[in-house]
């Protein structure tokens, strides 16, 4: 729980900078999935320090999968949403409404149910179709997100995110379905699943945050990647609770996510601190 906190607290601070570089990178022409926005946010040095953080925050994630049950982890990454809040206080000069004070500590509140309430990581592998169909799933990601970039605006930024979401979620199940990280390795469809699931979600995720409404979009996002994840754990994987407390972790998921869906809007920097850091050079 300790490494699922952690990587929340990585992904959260990641989250801020990503978002000032993504903005402050050049706009290119059309309004959808732009993949060369992902290169010219690149050579932003806040995006880069974004990944760096999200770098310490996937191996932090690998870790607590290996130790908790799916839906644990995937609130506890939902919960970097809170952090994100804070930073932003902090660094942008946000003011947090006393509504979005009560909802950080609804998600702290979420978070502590499900720690007493979960129990250890299901030992259920799954089956080759299982993880075949995870890897149809990982481009499946990539295609609603190409679909996306005809959409208007709002449901644009609604679909990318939701489909970011999706992505980071078959990176979550990916991990535990990989029995270990050797040669082998390379046979199993889940690794494929990982790299295309995990690199979809970050062009996806940038492309919304570059474009439209990243308030809508990292609500979707928070959705993706929690809900879906945390129903495979348990119905394929074997994740469970601890006895008896099991209606415990169901409050505690639902109170986590939707805490951190009110805190959607920290997704997205406010304009004038963007435009302020867009006339900046670039590092």
């Amino acid at each position: 729980m300790v490494c699922a906190l952690g990587s929340a607290v990585c992904f959260g601070a990641a989250s801020v900078f990503q978002a000032l570089g993504a903005r402050s990178a050049e706009p290119g022409s059309g309004s959808g999935v732009d993949v060369t926005l992902l290169w010219r946010a690149l050579r932003q040095w806040r995006y880069l320090a974004g990944l760096g953080m999200d770098g310490v925050g996937f191996v932090l994630q690998v870790v607590a999968l290996r130790t908790l049950p799916i839906y644990a982890v995937g609130a506890s990454l939902a919960a970097s949403l809170a952090v994100t809040a804070v930073i932003a206080s902090r660094l942008l000069g946000v003011r947090l409404k006393r509504v979005e004070w009560s909802a950080v500590g609804v998600v702290c509140v979420g978070l502590a149910l499900l720690a007493l309430a979960s129990g250890k990581e299901g030992h259920e592998g799954g089956d080759p179709v299982l993880e075949w169909g995870l890897l149809a799933a990982a481009f499946a990601v990539l295609a609603i997100g190409a679909v996306a970039g005809r959409l208007p605006e709002r449901p644009r930024a609604l679909v990318l995110g939701l489909a970011g979401g999706l992505g980071f979620g078959v990176v979550e199940i990916a991990v535990r379905l990989i029995d270990s990280f050797d040669l082998g390795t390379l046979t199993q469809p889940a690794l494929y699943a990982l790299l295309v699931g995990g690199g979809s979600a970050f062009l996806l995720y940038t492309s919304a945050l570059g474009r439209g409404s990243v308030t809508t979009a990292t609500a979707g996002l928070v959705l993706g990647e929690t809900i879906g994840p945390a129903l495979v754990g348990v119905v394929w994987l074997g994740d469970r609770t601890r006895p008896g407390l099991g209606w415990l972790a169901i409050l505690g998921f639902a109170i986590a996510v939707a805490g951190s869906l009110t805190l959607a809007r920290f997704g997205e920097p406010p304009e004038e601190q963007t435009e302020q850091r867009a006339e900046q050079p670039a590092a």
